[in-house]
């Protein structure tokens, strides 16, 4: 799976798995010996530093491990952008350089939400320097806003 459509990012608030509500929901999950996984802000900046070993330190063993670190750190990527927190750009700056093009995109998109006029300052020398269409495509959108 590639990137999310922009139309639906925003109405994804803060979900990053698609658990989230079934888990915070169940009434099995009050015998649970780890809370589900949340995206709460203080937990987004833990989650968008995971490297790929981190990812499967963290969630060997649960369902969040298939999805993948790339489309797993996508999805955190639209939670932070949806979050309203500025003090998430410094994550999101440094996975501008991640080495998968989805997960530098949802940067793209976040930072442009969350701090315009840094996205603009990235954006003339990230995208040129950029070799991936759709990241691109991420940097031509966030100046046009």
């Amino acid at each position: 799976m590639g990137p999310i459509a922009p139309e639906f990012r925003a109405p994804m608030g803060n979900r990053v798995f698609g658990c989230d509500d079934c888990l915070a929901v169940c009434p099995w999950n009050k015998f649970a010996r780890t809370p589900p996984l949340t995206a709460a802000p203080d937990r987004l900046a833990d989650l968008l530093g995971l490297d790929d070993s981190a990812f499967r330190v963290r969630f060997g063993g649960t369902p969040v491990k298939r999805t993948g670190r790339d489309r797993f750190l996508r999805n955190v990527c639209i939670a932070a952008g949806n979050s309203s927190d500025a003090a998430l750009v410094p994550q999101l700056l440094a996975l501008l350089g991640d080495a998968s093009p989805l997960v530098r995109g949802m940067a793209v998109w976040a930072l442009a939400r969350l701090a315009p006029a840094r996205a603009s300052s990235e954006a003339p020398t990230r995208a040129a320097a950029e070799t991936d269409p759709d990241v691109r495509a991420e940097w031509t959108a966030a100046l046009a806003k």
